[in-house]
């Protein structure tokens, strides 16, 4: 807490100066070398943008971005200005913005950190009433609201107002307060404050625009994909058809994971800032100034809030995975915990084809931020050259982390658990296949009509229209997903995640579940490939039963979390859909 209350004391020392030039770059020949090859050994498909920014004692900047690498499917070079989306990196502008409302002082009744959510959202509610009672803003934006992630829940079509809606009807996973468990929804719950707190009712992104945004001077940062996507300069997220991360299958370029949203901003406040390696670099200026304009001294972030968000609440890893890391805590869209001693404020963001990594050592007034298009491989990567880059400003015999690296990629391949391959003599579902279509619904998740695929329903087949013309197009617009032989059910999904979900039966009334994506390619012989993004686990499954499905492995808890308990498929169930 000493370091706080001293750092507001930085904004009387800041200048506009650049740093005396007997300060060497971070970004050197021996260190673009690395990013090289690193590129180079993880057969990389795309490419980085990275910023780092370092203060001296005088308050002077140095500041480097740069892109290495390929960020567009034509071949186009990454730059410091290419843009992209910074997925979960968004939540730190959440917190913040949040922090804003509880310092404005002419709302009336006024915000704390400990008003409790239901005394601001009308109607609010969880399946836990405790919960729902008891729920801060704290507690929603340091993830210990009881909640798993529940990703594949809300649609693109939702907006935040539906959301909401659906977050009342989810199934938590741990005791209120218990644990610290990841949920997307409770930012998209902040995200709605300025609309209810606010007399002019400011949707959020344009708060945080008129607020944060615009008094940076971060103009080529938006929430809106249309208007990035406009300018020519949007990095491509890149993996590979065959899913091999390390072989040479064919590269494909992910669609935008919100692009079918258009302007609608509804993961706005969880995952929806697009920026670029320059507007990243006076991000992190600003978060090492204390919430102090780099430039002008003008205050953008209160000292205080910009103390509560950095301050753990939770413990979000309670054992460091390497010795030179501690266990992380967090609090408000930030983990804090230590590097080879140093101080470490920082918080990762993915999502199908992008990665970031947004870091900074307050005592060492040192700032990085690594972006990365490569998919999956690039939640790895960027971590490589994050921590080079950190080992080089701070004058520290760089560690092997590559070497590091490549040895959890190889633990996480080695304990994928893969699906149980189904019983040659598997029996199948009593009824029989027809019987299982339909439409199903839950509350938090919405509805969906399951369509029998394979074997293709015949004419005389009571399946539904939309049902038999999926059956027709399976194969040709998710080449792949249906094994021949193997019944199969899919359902259309509007997710960010994926389009469709896909039930593989395993014997009598199990299925396994996988949800996948249909994406274009552009060649008349081929038009469509499949994309998996591994949302769900590999282990998930589908049990019918009377009354509807019971699905598992899909809500995304913390590792360690039990499973339910109960007797009947109900009860077992991560989430249960009601035949209607």
């Amino acid at each position: 807490m000493r370091f706080w209350a001293l750092s507001s004391l930085v904004p009387l020392l800041l200048s506009a100066s650049t740093l005396s030039q007997n300060v060497s770059n971070v970004l050197n020949a021996n260190t673009e070398a690395f990013i090289s090859q690193v590129l180079a050994d993880w057969n990389s498909a795309g490419g980085f943008a990275v910023a780092v920014v370092r203060r001296d004692a005088s308050g002077a900047w140095q500041v480097e971005t740069k892109g290495y690498g390929i960020a567009t499917a034509d071949g186009g070079k990454m730059t410091e200005h290419t843009r992209f989306n910074i997925a979960s990196n968004s939540k730190l502008f959440t917190a913040l913005a949040t922090g804003l409302l509880i310092s404005n002082e002419t709302l009336s009744p006024r915000l704390s950190w400990t008003s409790k959510l239901a005394s601001v959202v009308p109607g609010w509610s969880m399946i836990d009433p405790g919960a729902a009672k008891q729920l801060t803003i704290t507690d929603a934006m340091s993830h210990r609201s009881g909640l798993p992630r529940h990703d594949i829940s809300y649609k693109l079509t939702d907006n935040d107002a539906a959301v909401v809606e659906k977050t009342k009807h989810l199934r938590p996973s741990a005791e209120f307060r218990d644990l610290w468990q990841y949920s997307n929804h409770m930012y998209v719950l902040l995200s709605t404050l300025p609309q209810r707190v606010l007399p002019s009712k400011s949707p959020f992104v344009e708060y945080v625009q008129e607020h944060i945004l615009d008094p940076l001077g971060m103009n080529a940062t938006t929430y809106l994909y249309p208007v990035a996507n406009a300018t020519g300069d949007f990095a491509d997220g890149f993996t590979r058809e065959d899913g091999n991360p390390l072989g040479n299958g064919t590269v494909r370029a992910l669609p935008y994971f919100g692009a079918g949203a258009g302007n609608n901003t509804v993961l706005a406040g969880a995952g929806g800032v697009i920026t670029n390696a320059v507007d990243m670099a006076t991000w992190l200026k600003m978060l090492l100034s204390n919430g102090v304009h780099p430039d002008t001294n003008a205050t953008i972030i209160p000292a205080d809030v910009m103390d509560k968000a950095a301050t753990g609440v939770s413990v979000q890893t309670g054992k460091a995975d390497f010795p030179e890391l501690s266990p992380l805590v967090y609090g408000g869209g930030q983990a804090r915990g230590t590097y080879r001693g140093h101080d470490l404020i920082e918080h990762g963001g993915d999502v199908p084809g992008y990665h970031s990594q947004v870091t900074r050592l307050t005592n060492d007034g040192l700032g990085v931020m690594v972006f990365s298009n490569d998919n999956p491989l690039g939640a790895l990567t960027m971590e490589i050259v994050k921590y080079r880059l950190i080992d080089e400003a701070l004058g520290l015999e760089p560690i092997d982390w590559n070497t590091r690296y490549k040895g959890v990629l190889s633990q996480l391949l080695n304990s994928s658990v893969a699906p149980t391959p189904r019983p040659a003599n598997a029996t199948l579902p009593a009824g029989g296949l027809a019987a299982l279509q339909g439409t199903y619904k839950n509350a938090g998740y919405g509805s969906f009509e399951l369509c029998l695929v394979s074997p293709s329903p015949s004419a005389s087949d009571s399946a539904s229209r939309k049902c038999k013309a999926l059956a027709t197009n399976a194969t040709r617009i998710l080449p792949g997903a249906v094994t021949p032989g193997v019944p199969t059910y899919l359902a259309e999904w509007d997710s960010p995640w994926g389009s469709h979900l896909q039930l593989s039966h395993f014997t009598r009334n199990t299925f396994n579940v996988s949800l996948v994506s249909s994406y274009p390619t552009g060649n008349a012989s081929q038009p469509f490939w499949t994309y998996n993004a591994g949302v769900l686990d590999s282990s998930a499954v589908a049990q019918f039963d009377k009354g509807g499905v019971g699905m598992m492995g899909i809500w995304g808890a913390s590792d360690g979390v039990p499973e339910p308990e109960g007797k009947s498929i109900k009860e077992l169930a991560e989430v249960w859909f009601d035949k209607t």
